[in-house]
């Protein structure tokens, strides 16, 4: 269970590397907090949102013995 969040890791981190904001110089966990993430594309927002949940995720009660849903499921 605690690798079922790795690829949407993979993909923020990727996301962030290539964002104006890392470029300017700052570090990836700078451009996460405000007032930066503000300025990150839709996309990056988007991930970073999707990682809080999947990481929710594993420690929700609900969802601990079924684990987290693959990222690209629909529904809740």
């Amino acid at each position: 269970m605690p690798q079922s969040c790795t690829d949407i890791r993979a993909a923020l981190a990727a996301c962030l590397s290539s964002s104006p904001c890392v470029l300017e110089g700052n570090k990836p966990g700078d451009c996460l907090r405000p007032p930066l993430c503000d300025d990150l594309p839709t996309q990056c927002q988007q991930l970073k949102k999707g990682y809080a949940q999947c990481k929710r995720g594993m420690i929700d009660m609900r969802k601990r013995f079924r684990g987290n849903k693959p990222v690209g499921s629909v529904g809740e």
